[in-house]
């Protein structure tokens, strides 16, 4: 299983860390991925990051599909795939949710099924430059003809001449898309996978790519480190979408925290957030993401070897320096042993 360092989205302020990027490319990490919500974009901290380095890909986990046209996504990821001198780019989309598709975006919600299903074909077609590109879809047509249009659109074909192999790895939660998924798509990025978690979405990938994530927090006390995990679960299970239509939430019923998931929302949705993250358990937190001592984190890293995964991308608040944490990661991945580390 390959090792991937997830940045994700900014705060208030926007840091790139090169250095962490940097090492693990050292260390023989496989993949750096950015992600978006509303805030900072994904795809521009990989132009950054391209020129920082020289071999490590570079994924979106994920754009999400209502911030950009297919072909405006296309563009974007062959533009960076060009300044990274071809074959690093990872095009990982996905739907996000409705209150950010209507609220941030100002898009229809509309029948994400038949969108992804649309969008993936589209960009292929930018892709491989086979011709103008046309397309009559149930949710996305090229040239656009509907309301509004002048009548005068025409297919087009793109002036770079692209990598026309971009792999495009899915974000999907549902059986429906997790077929559809395997059947479209280069790559899987799972929603809320876990050691032993597979059968669940109803779909054997053979050699599919799937791309993982997990939470590491090295600390000797584990409590303390689930705790400092405990906020984000909160914020996505009780916050990160409507009161009835919550992905995050729904998995967590899904996998028998049918209480815990509502309690959290309550709590959150009354603002008390604090109480919210106190109420996530501290197994469910566990089970998610690796914490603890080096020992305990390499131990449990066997399972998530053994899981299914291609790869797997880590991400951390620890308190310990963050190059420990990337190292630990690679001892644990088998890429350095802890006597090379030492040297």
């Amino acid at each position: 299983m390959k090792l991937g360092l997830n940045l994700g989205y900014s705060g208030a302020a926007l840091n790139i860390p090169v250095e962490q990027v940097q090492r693990a490319e050292a260390l023989g990490y496989d993949s750096v991925w950015t992600a978006e919500a509303y805030g900072s974009d994904a795809v521009t901290p990989l132009a950054f990051l391209a020129g920082k380095t020289s071999r490590i890909k570079l994924g979106t986990a994920i754009m999400q599909l209502a911030a950009r046209t297919p072909a405006n996504a296309a563009m974007s990821a062959a533009t960076v795939d060009a300044l990274a001198g071809g074959g690093r780019f990872i095009a990982g989309i996905g739907v996000s949710g409705p209150q950010i598709v209507e609220g941030w975006y100002g898009q229809p919600w509309g029948k994400p099924y038949w969108r992804i299903k649309d969008y993936v074909a589209i960009m292929r077609k930018v892709f491989r430059r086979e011709g103008p590109v046309a397309h009559a879809g149930p949710e996305i047509s090229l040239p656009y003809t509907g309301p509004g249009a002048m009548g005068v659109g025409k297919p087009l074909q793109s002036i770079l001449h692209m990598n026309p192999d971009i792999p495009i790895y899915l974000g999907t939660g549902n059986e429906a898309t997790v077929k559809l998924t395997a059947e479209i798509a280069d790559g899987w990025l799972p929603l809320g996978f876990v050691p032993g978690s597979m059968p669940e979405y109803g779909k054997g990938f053979g050699n599919f790519a799937i791309q993982g994530q997990v939470h590491v927090e090295i600390d000797s006390d584990v409590k303390a480190a689930l705790a400092r995990l405990k906020p984000e679960v909160a914020l996505y299970v009780g916050g990160m979408g409507h009161r009835d239509k919550n992905f995050h939430k729904d998995l967590m019923v899904r996998r028998g925290y049918k209480a815990a998931a509502e309690r959290i929302q309550e709590l959150y949705l009354a603002h008390r957030k604090e109480e919210a993250a106190a109420a996530v358990p501290d197994e469910w937190v566990d089970a998610k993401s690796l914490v603890g001592p080096p020992e305990r984190i390499k131990e449990r890293y066997r399972a998530w070897a053994d899981s299914g995964l291609t790869g797997l991308s880590i991400r951390f608040r620890s308190p310990k320096p963050k190059a420990e944490v990337i190292e630990v990661m690679a001892e644990a991945a088998g890429l350095i042993s802890s006597a090379r580390l030492r040297a």
